[in-house]
């Protein structure tokens, strides 16, 4: 079995301009690499990610009754098409 130590991860990452800078001025605020602050903002960050899927409950919809249909949706494209040209007929006579 082979065993590499001191061996890491390295990847690409897009980070926008703003937020690098951020990082960047954070790093040096608290005097550690911009790569240690990544990590542990990775970290955290996935940490949150986990407890707010446990934590929350399931989401749930009330309905209501609202009877029948008023109108047959069998052809609610053609329906919706005609309502649009009488908006487009209104709105050219308007500009006369």
């Amino acid at each position: 079995m082979l065993w590499c130590l001191g061996v890491f991860m390295r990847t690409t990452v897009r980070i926008d301009d703003s937020l690098l800078a951020d990082l960047k001025r954070r790093a040096h605020d608290e005097r550690c690499s911009l790569t240690e602050l990544v990590n542990r903002v990775l970290r955290r960050g996935v940490r949150a990610l986990g407890e707010e899927e446990t934590s929350s409950e399931p989401y749930h919809e009330t309905t209501h009754a609202m009877g029948p249909p008023k109108l047959s949706l069998d052809k609610a494209l053609s329906l919706a098409a005609a309502l649009e040209d009488e908006q487009a007929v209104e709105k050219l006579l308007r500009r006369k």
